[in-house]
């Protein structure tokens, strides 16, 4: 699994490497902290409560977006480590969930310190990228600023979720399974914040990068509970993404554009249910010239986006760079979900198309790639 993890991240070439870095680096996390884990605690997969009586031969179904009722019992959530430094300003919390046998997930959830009840925002990043930008605590001063709690934690076959299973299965080539699946996550982990009593559940957003956005866009067309979705360069159209994204390795591709893989992933393209999300405020960040997700992708993606939707459109990098750094990037979402909403740019945050021309050849500055 390394080793295809290894070849993934060749394939992202040297726009990946510096929009990830920059996802990072963008809310000014410049210092990378491992948080030694305190007392964490496996989950045994044995202790998964059986599904209701009639349940039990009813498998997760990979082909709806929408969780059933009694589809996934869940395990009692282990607080695998608390950091509540009293010189940050955040409370940060590891727990290890678990509702497929064989499956532990690490969810995040950071507080800031002194707000009761605050609005909370799910952030889910692109594969391959694990936990740590969670652990990071200039991150965790960013997101949690001006109020607001955050969610964090990986999809499907991806991080530390990725174990058990043969060299040849990854996060695409189970590219079903993971969509389906991870947008499932996100309604438990709903579930979970809901028995809390601690957050602001009326006032919950979503923040997907990548194959991230993706799933945000999929988990609001599933979930009213979730307001709001900014969502940066999302994956989907996926005849012509699995045909021409450099994620996809060549020797690869064909096997990803049979008509029964494409017939298997058709349920879960944004394409299909952009239009369709429940949440009342819209954003997508599209970064033109990016072999990740191409331009045409791209294209058809803001076509099918809701006519409330406000698109940035930046012609490159360099251009979006000024405008998403120094924790920028999570501006907009928090806007929408504040209590004040006098403060909100309403220029800014016009339905429609918002276009910033390319930059050309001007010097992006360096950013380091995390380890």
């Amino acid at each position: 699994m390394e080793n295809r993890c290894g070849q993934v991240g060749r394939g992202l070439i040297l726009f990946s490497f510096v929009l990830f870095a920059f996802l990072i680096f963008a809310s000014n996390a410049f210092a990378w902290q491992a948080v030694v884990p305190a007392g964490a605690q496996a989950v045994n997969s044995e202790l998964l409560p059986p599904k209701p009586a009639g349940a039990a031969d009813q498998p997760e179904d990979w082909t709806s977006i929408n969780l059933k009722q009694n589809e996934l019992q869940p395990a009692v959530p282990i607080l695998g480590e608390k950091d509540e430094v009293p010189t940050t300003s955040f409370i940060r919390e590891r727990y290890q969930m678990l509702w497929r046998p064989g499956d532990p997930l690490d969810v995040y959830v950071v507080r800031p310190r002194g707000v009761a009840k605050p609005p909370v925002i799910l952030y889910l990043y692109s594969f391959p990228q694990d936990t740590d930008r969670f652990k990071n605590d200039r991150w965790c001063e960013t997101v949690t600023s001006n109020g607001f709690a955050a969610v964090g934690f990986v999809s499907e076959l991806t991080g530390h979720r990725i174990h058990d299973r043969p060299a040849k299965q990854w996060f695409v080539s189970e590219l079903q399974e993971s969509l389906a699946t991870s947008t499932h996550d996100v309604q438990m982990i709903l579930n979970y914040l809901e028995t809390r009593k601690d957050l602001n559940m009326d006032r919950v957003g979503m923040f997907g990068v990548g194959s991230g956005g993706t799933i945000a866009i999929l988990a609001s067309a599933a979930d009213p509970r979730i307001k709001a979705i900014d969502v940066v360069s999302p994956w989907g159209d996926w005849k012509e993404w699995l045909a021409h994204s450099s994620i996809v390795p060549a020797n690869e591709r064909a096997t990803y554009l049979t008509p029964e893989f494409l017939a298997n992933v058709a349920p879960l393209d944004p394409v299909t249910w952009f239009a369709r999300v429940k949440a009342s405020a819209v954003q997508i960040q599209n970064v033109r010239k990016t072999p990740t997700v191409p331009d045409s992708v791209q294209e058809r993606i803001e076509a099918a986006a809701p006519s409330n939707a406000i698109v940035d459109q930046f012609g490159d990098m360099r251009a979006y760079y000024p405008e998403s750094a120094g924790g920028k990037i999570f501006n907009w979402l928090k806007g929408q979900l504040q209590l004040d909403a006098s403060t909100i740019d309403m220029a800014a945050n016009s339905p429609g198309i918002h276009y910033f021309p390319p930059v050309g050849n001007e010097t992006l500055p360096v950013l380091p790639v995390p380890k």
